[in-house]
């Protein structure tokens, strides 16, 4: 076609989640520019009174729509960000399922050890250490103090002092002789238990290797630097922020990452009918959960000089 015409033919597409990858790969390897359509865009654009929904069918419309509009050919990111994309997801990934198993930890320990959970952090590592070590009070009541002082000390994955795994074991003691258990200590769900406080445990610990991957691969990069600057972002949200924004260089204003985000206010009006202004939400829901809980990181520090919070504020 490039011989025919003397001129390399416009290329676009729709993005089809991990399906239309492959295409964008190999025009990226071999220098060819492209559109990539955003789904609900492209349905937009070809939108009219009647049409036949099929796979050739859309990318005949799609061909045809691209002589009517005006559409800019799509940012090649470094592979850098696609990196750290990928490592982002991965993150949210452990994260959802942590939450799962955290919630069915939760339901089986109100059988086995009801007053755990007032007593120890649950998402702390000593929380997930004595759930491993004793699943159900039972167990615990069989020791005496020193042993199970010895036995946190020494099975606790991070450093925990000799006073401290002492006071933990007179308080777990105290507790389990004011418990009554739903379950048996020999009963399937206390190995079950055991087993979800070890995979959390697991988990954590892949998620900490996640954030200082991210952390080197993000060393000496403009945006990860300016990123720290700002109060109350520190390492693991940083690192977030460029994996779900990407490169930021590929949005032209405050409005388009603002879309992006989908955090743009959206209005509706018609007639008398005023409703109120809201975020339109047809955007990353991954970056604004980052956000949020950015924000909701930065309020509850209290005490420290942060102008986000100010302005929040006033």
């Amino acid at each position: 076609m490039t011989k025919l015409d003397g001129q390399v033919p416009d290329i676009v597409f729709e993005a089809t989640g991990v399906y239309s990858k492959t295409v964008e790969a190999f025009l990226k390897d071999y220098g060819y520019a492209y559109c990539h359509m955003n789904p609900l865009e492209a349905n937009l654009q070809m939108a009219k009174m009647r049409r036949n929904k099929t796979d050739i069918s859309d990318a005949h419309e799609l061909a045809k729509t691209h002589f009517k509009m005006e559409r800019e050919t799509t940012y090649i990111q470094d592979d850098y960000y696609k990196q750290m994309h990928a490592i982002t997801r991965y993150y949210d990934e452990i994260d959802e399922e942590m939450i799962l198993l955290k919630s069915r930890m939760h339901s089986i320990l109100h059988l086995s050890f009801p007053e755990l959970e007032k007593l120890i952090t649950p998402s702390s590592a000593l929380f997930l250490n004595i759930v491993q070590l004793y699943p159900h009070l039972t167990l615990l009541l069989d020791h005496s103090k020193t042993i199970i002082k010895n036995r946190l000390k020494a099975n606790t994955r991070k450093n925990l002092s000799v006073t401290r795994a002492e006071a933990k074991a007179a308080v777990l003691m105290e507790a389990a002789k004011n418990c009554y258990p739903a379950i048996k200590p020999n009963d399937i769900r206390c190995d079950q238990v055991r087993d979800y406080a070890t995979r959390i445990a697991d988990l954590m610990e892949k998620k900490d290797e996640l954030v200082k991957q991210m952390v080197e691969l993000s060393k000496g990069r403009k945006e990860y630097l300016v990123y720290r600057s700002i109060p109350g972002i520190g390492e693991s949200t940083a690192c977030r922020l460029i994996g779900e924004i990407g490169d930021i260089r590929r949005f032209q204003n405050a409005k388009q990452l603002n879309a992006y985000a989908g955090i743009n206010i959206m209005r509706y009006q018609s007639g008398n009918t005023h409703y109120r202004d809201r975020i339109n939400k047809r955007g990353n829901k991954h970056l604004r959960k980052i956000l949020y809980f950015m924000i909701c990181a930065m309020l509850k520090a209290k005490g420290k000089l942060n102008h986000f919070v100010d302005y929040y504020y006033k």
